[in-house]
């Protein structure tokens, strides 16, 4: 199977308003994909497509090869698991209990339950539901959505209420997916965390596909400019190097301490960069392509969210 999901033409209306209108994506097997955009931009809306969970106005979808509304439907969905963004649990069963329970009902091995529970690094396991934290349901939500060891996950804001070390452990587990074949979907608003784990992106905005690609790919499409960092000797005079570069560059450089940070074109990054290693004054250099967070402002034309919140 080459491609995880695709999807042609796709658009779901409600009543006269457009939900999701003409997008057409493609998600190759065994990848990490950010799915992006704003509220309203019809993130939420592509993933109950994906899951059956609602009928398409337009287009063809393919998951997994299947028709998610076709005869293979129920088949489908075993091979996919799901974190929704508000995730919610029967309280007076422990989280070992639930997820004994879900495995039944998705008919996936008993077995499986410890494992996973280890896996996601639930220590809580035996304690009822109702005392848990969110960051502890967040792992036990997890735990269920990799029940019966499914092709392809689809996880709404997966990291929401988890601490640094417990994120850094779920993109551990996310690479381990990958490198086992799996294709992990990802909506998140959280793109600086995501940026470094992801294979490629699609960002919707509107109800439309905006843009679609490996990340290298779309800001290379992009042509946003490169930020580059240098730090001066201590007490240098760092006037002539600020000069340069608003003569010969055109950058606008910030002065903060012993540090100049400005932008530059992506074409003239190499030159500027041989300019600036010619000065005795520099200590250090660090050059920066434009985030996944820029991209989507620029892309999107509109600010990148900046906080969490329902899709």
């Amino acid at each position: 199977m080459r491609h995880a999901i695709e999807a042609s033409g796709l658009g779901k209306r409600y009543g006269d308003a457009w939900a999701l209108r003409e997008v057409s994506v493609t998600v190759p097997a065994g990848e990490v994909v950010g799915l992006l955009g704003h509220n309203g931009a019809g993130k939420s809306t592509l993933i109950k497509l994906m899951l059956g969970l609602i009928r398409p106005s337009d287009g063809r979808l393919a998951v997994l090869g299947a028709d998610p509304f076709g005869a293979e439907a129920r088949r489908l969905r075993a091979r996919i698991g799901y974190l929704p963004e508000n995730v919610a649990f029967y309280g007076n069963l422990s989280g070992r209990e639930t997820l004994a329970y879900l495995a039944v009902l998705k008919r996936a091995p008993a077995g499986e339950v410890g494992d996973l529970l280890e896996r996601v690094g639930l220590a809580a396991a035996d304690r009822r539901v109702r005392t848990y934290s969110n960051g502890m349901r967040q792992r036990l939500g997890l735990a269920q959505a990799l029940l019966g060891d499914p092709e392809l996950l689809l996880l709404d804001e997966p990291t929401s209420g988890l601490d640094p070390a417990a994120t850094r452990e779920f993109f551990e587990l996310v690479a381990a997916l990958r490198a086992r074949g799996r294709t992990v979907v990802i909506s998140s608003h959280v793109l600086a965390e995501l940026e470094p784990h992801l294979d490629r992106a699609i960002i919707l905005g509107g109800g439309r596909l905006l843009a679609q690609g490996a990340v290298g790919e779309l800001q290379a499409a992009a042509r946003l400019p490169v930020t580059i960092t240098v730090r001066l000797a201590d007490g240098a005079d760092g006037a002539p190097i600020e000069a340069w570069l608003r003569e010969r560059a055109g950058a606008a450089p910030t002065r903060r301490a012993d540090t100049l940070e400005f932008d530059v074109p992506h074409a003239a990054k190499l030159e500027t960069v041989r300019r600036l290693l010619q000065a005795p004054q520099l200590v250090d250099i660090d050059v920066r392509e434009a985030t996944l967070a820029r991209l989507y402002a620029a892309i999107g034309a509109e600010p990148a969210p900046r906080g969490r919140s329902e899709t």
